[in-house]
């Protein structure tokens, strides 16, 4: 079995970018609840997905990179779109299962488990996407505690979504969200057992600096919530919270 080390700058970045990522997705889906059937329903729904959604999908390609899996790695294109658009859809069915209509505790436990199994699709078909000399097993019972993990903070996430009264409460928030969605994220590749099918390329051969690729990834996502989060300040609802019971 090989044994992996930690990148730990890549570690933090990939930290970065899942708060970052969870506070705008949070400011997005306040809208969604107040928002007017049709387009600009769909419009706040995709937005606040597009962060959320995005940000666990960066924040779980960074952290590959994170990991030194002492061989040369490549990633298949397809199975990492698939494994992007995962995430924003699946996020996108909680969002509107959660923030509209009546709101209850079953359909926020039903919108979480749906949307948290989405993010578990996500990283597993990320990790499918690895291209390299060596066969891949899973831990089962650390693969369940992981999903586990992702339900968790899909019923959270949501529920701070459309009950958080105030930009600080979200901003606290959103830290604790950095830590759920990475604590999924590393708990699944703890799970994760890799045997050599072939002959160990030296370091000095191996692949690309990822630092660079996670810093492009990085700086591409800051962008782009930057963006949305600009959005979201110019377009504040007058009343930002719904609260379950009320």
């Amino acid at each position: 079995m090989i044994e992996v080390e930690y990148n730990l700058l890549l570690v933090f970045i990939s930290y970065v970018i899942a708060v970052f990522g969870s506070y705008v997705g949070l400011n997005l889906a306040i809208r969604v609840p107040s928002a007017k059937p049709g387009n600009d329903l769909y419009f706040w729904v995709a937005l606040s997905s597009i962060a959320l959604g995005g940000a666990i999908w960066s924040m779980h390609y960074i952290g590959m990179m994170a990991v030194d899996m002492k061989m040369p790695v490549t990633y298949d294109l397809s199975l990492t779109i698939i494994s992007m658009l995962l995430a924003v859809l699946f996020v996108a069915v909680g969002i509107v299962i959660v923030g509209r209509g009546e709101s209850n505790i079953a359909k926020l436990i039903g919108g979480g488990v749906i949307t948290g199994l989405g993010i578990a699709a996500m990283h597993y078909t990320g990790m499918a996407s690895m291209q390299m000399d060596a066969t891949m097993s899973y831990n089962i019972p650390l693969l369940m505690v992981s999903i586990a993990i992702a339900i968790v903070a899909a019923i959270t996430a949501l529920w701070l979504a459309f009950n958080l009264r105030g930009t600080l409460q979200r901003f606290g928030s959103a830290f604790l969200m950095g830590l759920a969605v990475c604590g999924m994220h590393y708990v699944g590749v703890a799970a994760m057992d890799m045997q050599m099918t072939g002959e160990m390329m030296p370091m000095s051969h191996s692949y690309d600096n990822p630092t660079s690729s996670s810093m492009i990834i990085f700086i591409g996502s800051v962008v782009v919530l930057g963006l949305l989060w600009i959005l979201a300040s110019k377009n504040a609802p007058k009343k930002e919270n719904l609260v379950f019971g009320e």
